[in-house]
């Protein structure tokens, strides 16, 4: 068990390295310029995600083709806005917000799934909201598309999540990470073409790292699900806004002040109580696929 841990750490840490080359690319390429290359690298080492019993054909072929298709427009979607997010947002801040993403599962969770939420993930709820006004602190600070972009990536995140609940074990692996990749090289390759520019010679590396790095983490993640339980991998997610404090202030010269390093705190410890209680009390941590959101 405490190599998959390990081995969802690094998974981790590989996402965060790939986030921060997105923003080291910055505006120099559209967005969907962005997006259709990284996605390119990225299903590289995704391709190492197939089990012997499965065959490239299943990607296309899954078992509940409605729930995936919704599954594809919500990881294509929040992976364009995770670009935006990156592009425009210090690391820490724009992490921050994408942990929006367990208190919108919950909500959807009640309004969708009919799910019991009691008063203290309610409560977590409402930490995990005003952990995000100490981070943004509209009215005292410009408030960015970026922001905006941030909050819809947790808001696609939280959408796969319900998704992958109905579908629990029914769909193969392949499947649910195959064809989200297939579908965001698709849908960026095509609404790139009208604003295309030949990148510039030193983007290419970034870029190729950014892509690895996407499809590394993936590869990371399901060999640390074979060798620890799900529940017990998911919870190290929250290690991003380490790294990601860690590589911006390294590589970009961004330091959170106090008020907003309280406000990532809030915002991680509030999702971390969430899944802590949805652990505790509902089976579907054991069911559902370990995969990233976006």
């Amino acid at each position: 068990m405490q190599a998959g841990i390990l081995l969802a750490f690094a998974s981790y840490f590989a996402f965060a390295c790939g986030d921060a080359s997105l923003k080291a690319i910055g505006n120099r390429l559209p967005i969907f310029e962005i997006g259709f290359f990284v996605s390119i690298f990225a299903l590289l080492p995704a391709l190492f995600t197939k089990r012997p019993e499965d065959n490239w054909g299943n990607v296309f072929v899954p078992n509940r083709p409605g729930l995936v298709a919704l599954r594809m427009a919500s990881g294509t979607l929040g992976g364009i806005l995770g670009v935006v997010a990156f592009t425009s947002l210090p690391l820490a801040e724009a992490y921050a917000l994408i942990f929006l993403l367990p208190i919108f599962v919950t909500v959807f969770s009640f309004v969708v799934l009919k799910e019991p939420i009691g008063w203290r993930r309610w409560l977590a709820v409402f930490g995990g909201l005003i952990g995000v006004l100490l981070v943004v602190r509209p009215g005292f600070r410009e408030i960015l598309p970026g922001h905006f972009a941030a909050i819809g990536v947790a808001i696609c995140g939280a959408i796969t999540v319900i998704v992958l609940r109905v579908l629990g074990p029914s769909e193969r692996r392949i499947t649910l990470i195959g064809a989200v990749l297939v579908a965001a090289i698709v849908v960026n390759g095509v609404l790139m073409v009208p604003d295309f520019e030949i990148p510039a010679n030193d983007l290419w590396p970034i870029m190729i790292l950014a892509g690895l790095c996407a499809g590394m983490g993936h590869l990371l993640i399901v060999f640390a699900t074979r060798l620890a339980p799900a529940a017990r991998v998911a919870p190290t997610q929250y290690s991003q806004i380490v790294w990601a404090t860690i590589i911006g202030a390294s590589f970009f010269s961004e330091f959170p002040d106090l008020i907003a390093i309280i406000g990532m705190v809030l915002v991680a410890a509030s999702g971390l109580f969430t899944f802590v209680r949805e652990t505790e009390r509902t089976r579907w941590p054991s069911r559902v696929p370990l995969i990233r959101n976006r």
